[in-house]
């Protein structure tokens, strides 16, 4: 067995340990890339992992969804998907205090297991995050329209107007992680604030008016069934729901990107990483059942079926729930902020964590050095800062004109597969490196082993199950004639995510060649303790 000390001093080969003086790091330990050390602490990383998440924006562009393939047993989707995130959540601990890094799965599956998977690792974050970005800054575009009653404007996703106003909100959400860290985690303080009090007043005030007897007709009380898996929904419609809900969870390990810069480093970013899971379960079952109490699963008026409320759960159940008048027009006008400041915050985050998985990368030789960057003034890399807000402003802009921006959501579909992949690899990195430290006590077998690697088994196969689901063009926005067919047709979720499986093995052929020096590393030791 090697102990922490040992993995932190070393244990590699010689021409490893040198490409790692070359690459700026150190084997088993956070080189110094020029980011400010010890910004952020245990409470401030806690705001960036759950805002990462967006939990009203999340609800917003999911719920739904998840609602048509299991109805009343949503609850029990949003518990069955937090298990998985959880047991993972300890790997992303584990290997943290290890190997505190900011290219998270990048570094990990690179040093424990090979340089290729480390790579896929972190393309697999970059491609998710890039995808997502679009659906972002659009809902952020709507919502500034909504707010101010142009409804019109704001209910058309693709609208031109639209489009420039996520596309300045991009830009001022760039600006801001520009800054620096600490300017970048006051504002994610304000928004997240805001946010979840909304978040909680709008389910309170619902469930209020569900059992008082105000609430329209047709609500019903929350039940107990509805956290029973076994009850109602097919297996194949619960595990569509969990992939979904596991859009819902994804960005908790921001917290993870940015523990170079926070507080004991070891430790701080992990708690904060377990910890979001817990509070964004807690949140969510609190909404869900709200929705569905007051909401109920019908396909008119309200109800969570209604395919005119599909992509925007929240503002038609706000409506309901607040009222037009007095009190309720301002709470209702919240709601909306509240919105937009979810999709806002997401996208800082977004940018916080791409340009760190960008510069560690950089940092070791994987991708352009330039990416490793760092400001003298700021200490952000503000290289991959940048190329991050023109990558996503690019890629939001051709989604925008493609299936009259349909395609958006199948990106966000699409991030499932992403998803699944880098979480799963973690966790199963993480049983990898802690497998042979038969001198730990059982708490951290079942923590550091057992438990990540259930949950990265889980989310792969769930992964998978996605991806080939996604091939029936009902379950996407859009659909895609195959070449040399007689026109058959292929979802447009399946079509992206492929693409973009493909484009990342496209991208790691031509890095090798590139980069070969990357390529040649071989596991530490110390990985294999």
């Amino acid at each position: 067995m090697t102990s922490d000390s040992q993995y932190q001093q070393g244990g590699a080969s010689a021409p490893a340990q040198e490409l790692r003086r070359d690459a700026g790091t150190i084997d088993g330990e956070a080189s110094d890339k020029g980011l400010r050390s010890g910004a952020l602490s245990m409470a401030t990383s806690l705001i960036l992992a759950v805002a990462s998440a967006a939990p009203a924006y999340s609800l917003t562009a999911t719920l739904a969804f998840v609602v048509g393939y299991v109805g009343f047993q949503a609850p029990a989707v949003v518990v069955l998907a937090f298990v998985p995130i959880l047991f993972v959540s300890f790997g992303y601990a584990a290997l943290n205090r290890r190997d505190p890094d900011c290219g998270t799965i990048f570094t990990w599956a690179t040093r424990a297991l090979n340089p290729n998977l480390g790579f896929l690792g972190g393309w697999a974050i970059i491609a998710s995050f890039v995808l997502v970005i679009g659906s972002l800054a659009q809902v952020a575009g709507q919502y500034v329209f909504l707010l101010a009653g142009a409804e019109g404007i704001g209910s058309a996703p693709a609208d031109p107007r639209v489009l420039l106003a996520g596309l300045g909100w991009l830009a001022l959400m760039t600006l801001v992680c520009y800054r620096g860290i600490e300017i970048a985690a006051a504002v994610q303080r304000a928004l997240l604030f805001l946010e979840f009090g909304m978040l909680v007043a709008l389910s309170v005030v619902a469930l209020v008016r569900v059992y008082d007897g105000t609430a329209p007709a047709g609500t019903r009380r929350p039940s107990l069934s509805w956290l029973n898996p076994f009850e109602g929904a097919s297996m194949s419609a619960f595990v569509s729901g969990l992939v979904l809900m596991l859009f819902i969870y994804w960005g908790w390990e921001t917290a993870l990107t940015v523990n170079e810069e926070t507080t004991d480093r070891h430790r701080v970013p992990g708690r904060a990483a377990t910890w979001s899971t817990v509070l964004l379960v807690t949140l969510y079952l609190v909404a869900t059942f709200a929705a569905l109490s007051f909401a109920g699963i019908g396909d008119t008026g309200i109800g969570l079926n209604n395919p005119d409320n599909s992509g925007d759960v929240l503002y038609a159940f706000g409506t309901a729930v607040f009222g037009a008048s007095g009190l309720g027009s301002v709470l209702w006008h919240l709601l909306i902020v509240m919105v937009l400041t979810s999709a806002a915050a997401s996208t800082e985050t977004t940018v916080l964590t791409l340009s760190r998985t960008m510069l560690s990368m950089g940092d070791q030789g994987a991708l352009p050095r330039a990416l490793a960057r760092v400001h003298p003034r700021f200490r952000i890399p503000h290289v991959g800062t940048i190329a991050v807000g023109v990558i996503g402003s690019v890629v939001y802009v051709a989604m925008n004109f493609l299936a009259h921006g349909l395609v958006i959501g199948d990106a966000v579909s699409a991030c499932g597969v992403l998803i699944a992949f880098y979480y799963g690899l973690t966790g199963l990195t993480s049983a990898r490196v802690h497998r042979a430290e038969r001198r730990a006590g059982a708490a951290d077998l079942w923590l550091c082993v057992v438990l990540p690697a259930i949950g990265g088994a889980v989310l792969l196969a769930a992964g998978a199950w996605s991806l080939i689901q996604a091939w029936d063009p009902a379950n996407s926005g859009t659909s895609w004639s195959l070449p040399f067919s007689s026109g058959a047709r292929v979802g447009g979720t399946f079509v992206i995510g492929t693409g973009t499986i493909l484009l990342g093995l496209l991208g790691l052929l031509i890095c090798r060649r590139r980069y070969p020096a990357f390529f040649e590393r071989r596991p530490t030791a110390a990985a294999h303790a």
